[in-house]
């Protein structure tokens, strides 16, 4: 199995999906500065950006933890035979997610706790799975850990305008909204600790509710910051959002200190979204940042 130690937790990835986004960079990033892109060519390509096609690269995947005795999953990417008509690239999907866990030794009966960065569609598919006609609880003795704030955003009930219009839609229902009903999900607001190892904090702008985990165990650290950064671009220029950010200055501020808390505590960055060896460690640049070291894990093709 692929996996790094940090102090006393175990850290691997599990994949579900590899490849372009079918968007441009300036599609996906609209802000990024002009000509940065061919500017940092020589690390963008080939993993984050095909300059042939012009198209972003990216990964789906999860993070398994194992912490004092017990199984985290990170994030749970699009999930298998969701109807997604407005993102035509997650539409339906038949991956070996399960496989890949499976691989890694862990079975959904195996899992403990489940934690969603935020509520976007490719980050709980698997929160669920299909029995039947009744979309269930993938990981049966987990407990789910959804942000308060994300939960209401993205109820459908609520009505609320988002920047992804329908790009979402679907999601809550067939993902969220039955592991709610399982009894399952446990809202959390601010900070919550989850073992003496691993604490959750809020770290809104890209949806209200968007968290990082924070691994502090041995001496060593480590940030998993789900979409704050999307790609290794937003390291170098901070400045840079997704298309997809509720909040542009929210997201900005919050990458910009979550970026200098990574630098300051020589912590590792592990994104949600790295393919190449998915994890990085950075520095200051002057008023910007820089990527000091590739780190993490095998290449994912």
């Amino acid at each position: 199995m692929d996996e790094i130690i940090l102090g006393d937790v175990a850290v691997a990835r599990v994949k579900e999906f590899r490849g372009s986004v079918e968007m441009s960079p300036d599609e996906f990033f609209p802000d990024s500065p002009a000509g940065s892109w061919d500017e940092h060519r020589g690390w963008l390509a080939p993993d984050f950006w095909d300059p042939e096609t012009g198209e972003c690269q990216s990964a789906v995947q999860s993070w398994l933890l194992r912490s004092e005795g017990r199984v985290i999953l990170v994030d749970t990417g699009v999930g298998n035979h969701k109807d997604r008509p407005y993102a035509p690239v997650w539409n339906r999907l038949d991956t070996s997610y399960l496989d890949h866990l499976a691989a890694a030794g862990i079975s959904p009966e195996d899992v403990d706790v489940v934690i969603n960065t935020h509520l976007h569609i490719d980050h709980v598919g698997w929160n669920t799975r299909l029995e039947g006609r009744t979309w269930v609880p993938t990981f049966p003795n987990a407990t789910y850990l959804m942000p308060l704030r994300d939960f209401e955003f993205w109820d459908p009930a609520n009505e609320n305008e988002t920047v992804l219009g329908r790009g979402n839609q679907n999601v809550f229902e067939d993902s969220v909204a039955p592991v709610r009903r399982a009894g399952q999900v446990e809202l959390w607001d601010g900070t919550y600790r989850i073992d003496r190892n691993l604490r959750l904090d809020l770290a809104p702008g890209h949806t209200p509710g968007s968290s990082v985990l924070t691994l502090d165990s041995g001496g060593d650290r480590a940030l998993f910051v789900g979409d704050l950064v999307h790609t290794p671009l937003q390291i170098v220029e901070p400045e840079t959002n997704s298309c997809f950010c509720e909040d542009p200055a929210e997201a900005r501020a919050t990458r910009r200190a979550l970026l200098g808390r990574a630098a300051e505590d020589n912590a590792l960055l592990l994104p949600a979204h790295f393919p190449g060896s998915g994890a990085a460690e950075v520095e200051r640049d002057g008023a910007k940042f820089a990527i000091k070291k590739w780190a993490g894990f095998s290449r994912i093709s």
